[in-house]
């Protein structure tokens, strides 16, 4: 896509809920003209989720960009964690568009970042940030996303990444523990099934199964007809008229594992310009992520510690970004063609 178009339908395709807007080139990236989320796994794809929501506006688009979670390779994905296979010239067909664009979900994320205002961040360590420095963005939502942006002398580049499904390394004996529980269930544990909702939700049953904690019977009624266990972990770790100590011993786990896995991210693109961590879950769990335990397991990095107390690090706070990221490729194709 290389010519500017008027009016663009985007989307941030995850494997629990998807995102959908239309921006123009008269409203700019920060606000679309119109915008609908829609829980992913009660539809059998994508066209039929778009057609539904095309339906109800009365705009005309031409062209769409989509960010999913997963990896892109000629035009075509897969969603990681749903049963989804997207094909680029198939969307086009199916929903009588123009073109149709996939990209990495956490690469229409980076994307976004450099046009980010101090009110869309929450600054956790302020380090001294370096001009033109890389930068690295880590989301954990549904899976574990990652990406990096690097600075080319005259404006960012961003760049995909897999690393969420890299090796998880325990930094101390429960997490050590952790790692055996679940190699005994799984032939490959990665980072993504300690550090996201996935994640979440493998520590929890960990925790409770070794005896860190009883689980109340309120809990366990909700979590008994629950889809997803993300949102009453995480309610019952931050309620604090009724804490749940399994809940908080879950949070705080997952907590330290983001903050050392976020350091591995800093250490390895030395990221400079700054960590920012995205997804659905930081901003839900800033109680916890502006205590000690995050930004501990973050510096902790031997003889590069003090290096890691120079990385800023901020949580990303507005929850269109992603949607920005793959409207920059319809709207502004200068910076939009970073791939």
């Amino acid at each position: 896509m290389t010519k500017q178009t008027t009016a663009v339908l985007t989307g941030d395709i995850g494997g629990t809920k998807t995102n959908l807007a239309v921006f123009s080139s008269e409203s700019g990236l920060s606000t679309p003209l119109v915008e609908a989320s829609f829980s992913s796994r009660d539809y059998s794809s994508l066209e039929v989720m778009v057609r539904e929501f095309l339906s109800r506006i009365k705009i005309k688009v031409d062209c769409a960009s989509f960010g999913v979670a997963g990896p892109v390779v000629n035009g075509q994905a897969r969603i990681t964690n749903l049963p989804w296979v997207l094909d680029e010239k198939h969307l086009a067909d199916a929903l009588g568009l123009s073109h149709v664009h996939l990209m990495n979900d956490l690469l229409a994320f980076a994307r976004a970042v450099p046009l980010l205002d101090p009110k869309d961040l929450l600054t956790l360590n302020k380090g001294r940030k370096v001009p033109g420095g890389a930068i690295a963005v880590i989301a954990p939502g549904t899976g574990l996303g990652q990406a990096y942006l690097t600075w080319d002398d005259t404006r960012y580049r961003a760049h995909p990444s897999e690393g969420g499904h890299a090796d998880f390394a325990p930094t101390n004996a429960l997490e050590t523990r952790l790692l055996l529980h679940l190699l005994d269930r799984f032939k490959h544990v990665s980072m993504e099934q300690v550090c996201s909702g996935i994640g979440l939700t493998n520590i929890y049953k960990f925790l409770k199964e070794h005896g860190h904690g009883e689980e109340p019977i309120w809990l366990a009624e909700q979590l008994s007809t629950a889809r997803d266990f993300v949102p009453a972990i995480v309610n019952a770790a931050l309620d604090m008229g009724r804490p749940c100590r399994l809940c908080q011993a879950t949070l705080n786990t997952f907590v330290s594992i983001l903050g050392a896995e976020a350091g591995n991210l800093a250490l390895k693109m030395m990221a400079s310009g700054g960590i920012y961590l995205g997804g659905g879950i930081p901003p839900r769990i800033l109680p916890v992520l502006q205590k000690g335990p995050f930004m501990e397991a973050f510096r902790q990095k031997g003889r590069m510690s003090g290096l890691m107390d120079e990385i800023p690090v901020h949580v990303i706070l507005n929850p269109k970004v992603a949607l920005m990221g793959a409207a920059c490729y319809g709207l502004c194709p200068q910076t939009g063609e970073t791939e």
